[in-house]
């Protein structure tokens, strides 16, 4: 079959990576893709919301399926414009539709879905210029710090944990006040849950699913969990943790009542879903959903993943995903991410990256990467991710940390301390 990828990240370089591996496959297209993507497939030079030039070429290549990596065409509704088009409609679209991607697109109706649905989540509050003074309440009846949450899509930025009460206050007016745009109109508080935190993926057909690899990513861009978020800066897999008993309390309290509950909702949800959860005294509670793989998640798992991905995918398609088989590499896998000097805050575009051929042991998904000539160049603020297997963790990172020291370029950086609270 022909397959086209949406996104230009790293999880897409993955996705086109495992993909690729497929006998099920014919040709694969990347829509843009980066300049490791282009190894496995053919670029095109498409951004993920032109849904009109998607629906060509889709067309013009007789693509069978299209794989939806990021999150904003599935909150804008690309799987609902497939399924409104005559000529669309038998394309298989992997992502929910647009009323099943509100549980990324909108805090407050993903903690209104869980509490409607029994799943463990923290307590909270939805605010908006309206009922202010109510939130500001609610505020000062919590122990700090103090976690504000843009209500829509604000690229991974729009989660604030604040130690100090008056700022706390002062940022969520900030917040209403349009720090996040559109994003923040509503705002949703929340307890601060402390424990530490995995990352669990399902894949479902809409009644049936399959739990995949779990794994550990970390946001903060300084050692120790410390200074800004970033979009991630690496992934572990597995988590030592979420054991057997961790993850059976997980599909039974989380998993399972959230598929039952898109279901009950009517919603016909096809794809991934994110599970962004916190072990509290051994207990799973979530933090939030996402309607799609994780970057850099993805990275790690799909090394770990023994099937192939299209016969899952087409499982997800025809609803028979529970037909299908998922093995998994007992083995651990990585990914250390390689990133401009000055990320998340302002970086440079544009300079070489230098991959010498004594890299080895390691698979290099490109991130923020692209052709300039003959040249591959930085284009985002997460380069390069690096991902190495091994029969633990740090074996595993220590191939990776070996590899990030023999890639070049200007002002890289990379945390070097991965795992640390494993």
């Amino acid at each position: 079959m022909n397959i086209l990828i949406i996104g230009s990240g790293g999880r897409e370089h993955a996705f086109a990576w495992k993909i690729s591996q497929s006998p099920k496959l014919d040709q694969l297209y990347i829509a843009p893709g980066n300049a490791g993507t282009s190894e496995f497939g053919t670029n095109l030079e498409i951004a993920a919301t032109d849904f009109q030039a998607i629906r060509k070429v889709v067309l013009d290549k007789k693509i069978d399926m299209v794989v939806v990596g990021p999150e904003v065409p599935l909150v804008e509704g690309i799987h609902d414009f497939f399924l409104a088009d005559e000529l669309l409609r038998k394309v298989s679209v992997i992502g929910p539709v647009s009323r099943g991607a509100r549980l990324e697109g909108s805090k407050d109706f993903a903690k209104e879905f869980m509490f409607r649905n029994g799943i463990p989540t923290a307590a909270y509050l939805s605010v908006t210029k309206d009922n202010l003074e109510q939130g500001i309440s609610f505020l000062r009846s919590l122990d700090a710090p103090y976690v504000l949450k843009a209500d829509g899509l604000a690229a991974g930025k729009g989660v604030l944990i604040i130690a100090d009460l008056d700022e706390a206050e002062q940022s969520l007016r900030e917040m209403l006040g349009g720090m996040f745009g559109q994003a923040s109109e509503t705002v949703v508080i929340e307890e601060f849950l402390s424990g530490i935190e995995c990352s669990v993926f399902a894949l479902t057909d809409g009644k049936n699913f399959k739990i995949l690899p779990v794994a550990k990513d970390y946001k903060r861009i300084g050692v120790g969990d410390t200074g800004l978020n970033t979009g991630g800066m690496g992934a572990i897999s597995p988590v030592p943790f979420a054991d057997e008993i961790f993850m059976k309390k997980v599909e039974e309290r989380i998993i399972i009542p959230t598929v039952n509950g898109l279901q009950r909702d009517g919603i016909d949800y096809k794809g991934f879903i994110f599970f962004g959860i916190i072990s509290v005294h051994s207990e799973p509670v979530v933090i939030e959903y996402n309607v799609r793989m994780g970057d850099p998640e993805t990275e790690a798992v799909i090394l770990r993943l023994k099937s192939d991905l299209v016969d899952l995918f087409e499982g997800v398609a025809n609803g028979d995903l529970a037909d299908r088989q998922l093995e998994i590499d007992s083995d651990s896998a990585v990914t250390v991410m390689l990133v401009a000097g000055g990320y998340p805050g302002v970086y440079e575009k544009g300079d070489v990256i230098s991959i010498p051929d004594e890299v080895s042991g390691s698979i290099i998904f490109h991130a923020g990467t692209k052709t300039k000539g003959n040249k591959i160049v930085t284009n985002g603020g997460r380069v390069i991710a690096i991902s190495s297997k091994g029969k633990d963790f740090r074996e595993a990172l220590n191939v990776s940390y070996q590899n990030a020291s023999k890639i070049e370029f200007k002002n890289k950086y990379f945390r070097k301390d991965l795992g640390f609270d494993l």
